[in-house]
């Protein structure tokens, strides 16, 4: 059972991979925006008083990280809607593929991307100043991954309860915007007044932010990165029951 999961995964990411190679200058363009925060927002944030022992570098560079997890893996959705009006999905139900495989290979192709995309951007970070132990980067990318495996997950779910593209990006924005502004990704939520930053805790990307902070700063046994780690996970394991129930319900 097991082994044909995985090979099922493995045939349904290999399909979704090689249209993502077809497709490189896409790949390259979700990357963009980020790196715009880097090269014209990061300058503006050097030494200020950000809070936290880490430069300013340190603390944009893992918010514009997370930044990409999160609006690439929220729209990935949108792949689902296109299949279903070309009837893709239709013909995937007549398969004997494993419904939790149909999901895992596209979540695993989106974090592939994401990851590497993310590869690029602390690339490009390290050569305007950043300065970060490398075990810290490499936590990094895991959260990073996790996150994209969560929203990916949550994304693919509600694409097939969704029949448009025209209701399905106004909802994930309903999400997403508060998500960004409460979780301190720009800027520490440490700076913003009491009610708002006790506001942000109700935010679980808020604990991943703070995580990878610590790690950027070389600070791995703290309470920041117990809850980061605790949420990450937890996320990403309810994310994926809630996308394989509603793909073996809708038969995908």
């Amino acid at each position: 059972m097991t082994d044909m999961l995985l090979q099922d995964t493995a045939l349904i990411f290999g399909r979704y991979m090689r249209q993502t190679l077809r497709s490189r200058f896409a790949m390259l363009f979700g990357v963009l925006m980020p790196l715009l925060y880097l090269l014209f927002f990061g300058p503006l944030l050097t030494d200020l008083p950000l809070g936290g022992g880490g430069s300013s570098w340190q603390v944009l560079v893992p918010g514009l990280l997370l930044q990409l997890g999160l609006f690439g893996a929220v729209f990935a959705g949108f792949m689902i809607i296109v299949e279903k009006s070309h009837g893709v999905v239709e013909r995937m139900r007549v398969t004997p593929v494993s419904r939790l495989a149909l999901l895992l290979g596209r979540v695993l192709r989106d974090t592939a991307v994401f990851v590497f995309q993310a590869v690029l951007l602390v690339l490009a970070a390290v050569v305007m100043g950043l300065r970060a132990p490398l075990a810290g980067i490499l936590i990094g990318f895991a959260f990073v991954a996790l996150l994209t495996v969560s929203l990916a997950s949550l994304s693919y779910a509600l694409a097939m309860r969704i029949s448009t593209p025209a209701a399905f990006g106004p909802t994930i924005n309903a999400l997403t915007m508060p998500s960004m502004l409460l979780s301190g990704l720009m800027l520490p939520m440490s700076l913003a007044p009491g009610w708002l930053d006790a506001l942000s805790h109700v935010m679980p990307f808020r604990y991943l932010v703070d995580a990878m902070r610590d790690a950027y700063v070389g600070s791995y046994a703290t309470a920041s990165m117990a809850y980061g780690v605790l949420v990450a996970v937890g996320l990403a394991g309810l994310a994926v029951t809630v996308g394989t129930r509603v793909f073996r319900k809708a038969g995908a």
